[in-house]
């Protein structure tokens, strides 16, 4: 054996030894004891560094250009004063962000999303942080005077699009409500909003449909501005809210884009969706926190077209608000992350997780085994005990064969002396062998009377 085998071996027995003296219990028991105490510390070492929260949150936002890209940025910004990096992966927009999301071989964590595009998908393993912002439909026009019925637009040709984006989702099913279909004779165009600006100026489509998280601020300020080009207004707007329950009416004021000009020269009534901020289950609560924080920071500024405070704002649709979520609304960020650096108060959060369940559930462990040792050594000799009894009640009954008598009493005798028995049962050790030796006497003055 090396010197640092004696080493590690005295090391061992020392310990041992210190479970025997403290607990009363024997070698066997100290070592289950030991073992149990190794087992539970190693697994809480382990999770104390497994529930550290990532370093790094992968988000899929939007295209350049779009809101979804700069909303982004602005959480990235923010994120990176707590330490926490925020890496952004492009997309073509809603339905790429969610259906990376759905992907459990994709690499993210968090995405924006427009309500009304997971229809017919599994997003049971999906969690919203709650709605950040309206996403109004514009739809854009020539005419020589203003349509109020999206009806209007059959037979004419439409830019609905890119296929699988959220505009073109939106798009068709606001079509069918009105009797326009793909396959009717009305020509559906899939085309981006850049196409469908170029093709509205040039005369070669009739309408266009865009998001504004997709319809970049220049688009949208040069067809306001364009004579002939008008912007829907949807009359029905809230007939449509009722039909389609995750849009809402929002309202676009006379003269929010050009004063001078009085752009748009009256109220228009949009229709929007919410974008909301989804992610995959296993978020960390911390990190939820901080998202949120971000989304609050982002987007709680009134805007054209939303009150100051209305964002972000926990509007359940067709995902489940998560539980970090529902608590933040309630009553903000928790105690340690409210009032300490986020590192620290992670360091803080984890000790209290899982050290101080780790003392609760060893505590009791360590009273349990000795009290079980003790029980298992009180059964030792209460069945000897037993065994002594029978073989005394025995004793009375004149068939019984006395050589047989004495030779169970010492087979009683020679188990007990086998025994070890820890300190604190010297008392009933003792009494025990006492209680033999009286058995045997009794059992020889019977025979001498026989005799």
């Amino acid at each position: 054996m090396t010197e640092n085998n004696k080493i590690n071996s005295a090391g061992f027995s020392r310990i041992q030894q210190v479970f025997n003296e403290t607990f009363g219990i024997g070698p066997a028991a100290s070592l289950i004891a030991i073992i149990f105490m190794g087992l539970v510390i190693i697994i809480a070492v382990f999770w104390f560094f497994r529930s550290a929260p990532p370093k790094t949150i992968i988000f899929s936002s939007g295209d350049d250009g779009t809101s979804f890209q700069r909303y982004a940025e602005k959480y990235a910004a923010i994120l990176a004063r707590n330490g926490i990096q925020l890496k952004i992966l492009k997309s073509e927009g809603s339905l790429e962000n969610l259906e990376r999301l759905n992907n459990p071989s994709f690499k993210v964590d968090v995405g924006f999303v427009q309500t009304g595009v997971a229809k017919g998908q599994n997003i049971s393993k999906l969690i919203s942080l709650g709605s950040i912002a309206y996403e109004p439909l514009l739809i854009f026009y020539r005419s020589e005077k203003p349509l109020d019925l999206l009806s209007q637009f059959a037979g004419k040709k439409l830019a609905i699009g890119e296929k699988g984006t959220g505009t073109q989702v939106l798009a068709l099913e606001l079509l069918a409500l009105n009797g326009i279909k793909p396959d009717g004779s009305t020509t559906l165009l899939e085309i981006d909003d850049e196409e469908a600006e170029a093709a509205l100026l040039a005369g070669k489509i009739d309408a266009a449909f865009m998001m504004s998280d997709s319809a970049s601020s220049k688009t949208v300020h040069v067809l306001l501005h364009k004579p002939g080009i008008r912007l829907f207004d949807f009359s029905q707007a809230d007939a449509y809210i009722r039909h389609i329950t995750y849009l809402h009416k929002t309202v676009l004021p006379k003269g929010s884009i050009d004063f001078g000009e009085n752009i748009p020269d009256h109220d228009i009534s949009l229709v929007s969706p919410t974008v909301e901020l989804i992610a995959r289950a296993n978020l960390h609560p911390a990190l939820s926190d901080l998202l949120l924080e971000a989304a609050t920071e982002v987007h709680s500024r009134a805007g054209l077209i939303q009150s100051r405070g209305e964002f972000p704002a926990a509007i359940e649709h067709e995902y489940h608000i998560s539980p970090d979520a529902a608590r933040f609304y309630k009553s903000g960020k928790s105690f340690l992350y409210r009032y300490m650096p986020f590192w620290l108060a992670s360091l803080l959060n984890r000790t209290l997780i899982v050290f101080v369940p780790m003392i609760l559930v060893l505590i009791p462990a360590m009273r349990s085994i000795p009290a079980i040792y003790r029980w298992r050594m009180r059964l030792r000799i209460f069945r000897r005990y037993r065994a002594l009894m029978v073989l005394e009640k025995d004793m009375a009954a004149e068939t019984v064969n006395r050589e047989e008598l004495l030779q169970r009493l010492e087979n009683i005798e020679n188990a007990v002396n086998k025994m070890k028995v820890p300190a604190f049962l010297a008392d009933q050790f003792y009494g025990l062998r006492g209680d033999i030796n009286f058995v045997r006497q009794k059992l020889t003055n019977v025979r001498s009377n026989k005799v």
